[in-house]
């Protein structure tokens, strides 16, 4: 027989009726040690004190013995999973003891939590609103890289300038560059780069040991993302001081976005090297933007040929001004950069009627969409899954998705586009995320979006739970 523990119900039914453990043993014809015992749970109630209790309090004995400790522990390890208890963490041993002890105080804090979290929600609206995301809310790393990048309108002359010195003398073909960037770091920096089995580096990509000058890459890697890990290295040490510049307008008090930011730029220099601006945008243009066929000619991933357009905004040189956004397949944003106006979410998924998602159902395939934000303004986006490096066979679907879009004035420079009737084709509305969109009657609205202030009506069911308003 399961036992039962009473404390928490105990010292409460004491403290209402203002008694002292004396006054309530008296009551129940026990002894005071023994109600101690009961209300610090080290002993189980018995069904003889559980029928006294409902004599001498009128109480109703399966309301005390109701135990709702294995629910109330589960929600309060989900709430502390929140970044915000980083550093502060209670085990399960101290969770157990504070629902034992403590559960009013829990209580407390779990209404705490939830009002946090709504007010954190109404920021985002707020921000999103307003584009002040950086001053409502505390840039998280990602934000961090998002704003910087933003503000820059994804292009930095330094970087470019930089890559463009890259090679004193014309580049090697592109089959020649891993073993000419691995000369390039022996004969320049003393550094040895060494290919190592997946067993030797579990769960990392690259790995530049310093004190032995050595820099190791894992067999996971395909043979561009090998020579793109090489040009980032390089830019992090030939770039140094380029970089260094660049991040001196961040906030300090941000190490986390500083770091991010740092990686970042080494990436856009690995891109800008492997794919040179002018030859990038030359054949691009030639290619109405055809990325598999770009990530051909310049041996590169179709992920950083898809990156590397976003960043052609050289004033008198500019290409069609893209938004890049990565998604995994629970819908999270995983990257996102952006030469346009339109909103990408940041906290939580991208709008569920954005087609990237349904790309999983056809990997490899790019599904185009016409798209309407709320505020009118249309966009043409496609969309197609990319593969990420595989270190064992029970990780083999490790894909993500990436959607790529421009304004519908620059959809006609697209090929993908060609298939699409852009004068009457179905436009899909969308929004940012659930979370501040204000698509009232949306069928795949997730959320309550605190902007939705209209009376809920209690006699109507719209598509959703959330589509009950009252028009």
């Amino acid at each position: 027989m399961r036992k039962t523990f009473i404390g928490p119900h105990l010292r409460r039914l004491r403290s209402e009726r203002s008694q002292t453990q004396s006054d309530m043993a008296r009551a129940l014809g026990i002894s005071p040690a023994y109600v101690n015992l009961l209300e610090n749970n080290q002993r189980s109630v018995s069904v003889s004190i559980l029928l006294r209790l409902m004599e001498t309090y009128g109480v109703d004995w399966r309301e005390i013995a109701d135990d709702d400790t294995g629910a109330r522990l589960a929600d309060l390890r989900g709430m502390m999973q929140d970044p915000i208890f980083d550093g502060t963490r209670p085990d399960l041993q101290e969770l157990r003891a504070a629902l034992s002890h403590a559960p009013r105080v829990l209580s407390a804090l779990t209404q705490l939590h939830r009002a946090y979290l709504a007010v954190t929600d109404q920021l985002q609206a707020a921000a999103a609103r307003s584009g002040t995301g950086e001053t409502l809310l505390g840039a998280s790393p990602e934000a961090a890289v998002h704003n910087f990048f933003r503000r820059h309108r994804n292009h930095f002359p330094a970087i470019e300038d930089a890559a463009a010195d890259f090679w004193d003398t014309p580049p090697p073909a592109i089959d020649d560059l891993y073993s000419a960037l691995k000369e390039r770091l022996r004969t320049r920096h003393a550094i040895t780069v060494r290919l190592a089995p997946v067993n030797e580096m579990p769960r990392t990509l690259r790995s530049h040991d310093e004190s032995r000058s050595t820099v190791l890459l894992s067999e996971a890697l395909d043979h561009p993302n090998r020579v793109f890990q090489l040009v980032h290295v390089l830019g992090l040490i030939e770039c140094s001081a380029a970089l260094d510049g660049l991040l001196e307008d961040l906030p300090p008090e941000s190490p986390q976005g500083r770091a991010r930011c740092r990686v970042e730029l080494a990436n856009y220099f690995a891109a800008a090297v492997l794919m040179p601006y002018d030859a990038f945008l030359a054949e691009a243009k030639a290619s109405k933007y055809d990325f598999d066929h770009l990530a051909t000619r310049f041996g590169v991933s179709f992920e950083q040929a898809c990156h590397r357009a976003t960043t052609l905004q050289r004033n008198g040189a500019q290409g069609v001004p893209f938004f890049f956004l990565r998604i995994d397949k629970a819908g999270n944003v995983t990257k996102r950069f952006n030469a346009t106006d339109f909103q990408l979410a940041e906290y939580g998924g991208a709008c569920p009627r954005l087609d990237v998602h349904m790309t999983f159902r056809t990997p490899g395939r790019i599904v185009p969409q016409l798209v309407e934000m709320p505020d009118s303004s249309r966009y043409f986006v496609f969309a197609r899954t990319v593969d990420r490096p595989t270190f064992e066979r029970h990780g083999q679907d490790n894909r993500l998705a990436v959607a790529m879009g421009c304004t519908i004035d620059h959809a006609s420079e697209i090929g993908y586009a060609e298939g699409v009737s852009l004068g009457d084709a179905r436009v899909t509305p969308i929004g940012i995320n659930c979370r501040i969109c204000p698509r009232a009657a949306c069928e795949q609205r997730a959320h309550h979006a605190p902007v939705l202030t209209a009376p809920v009506d209690e006699r109507r069911r719209g598509a959703t739970r959330y589509d009950a308003f009252q028009s």
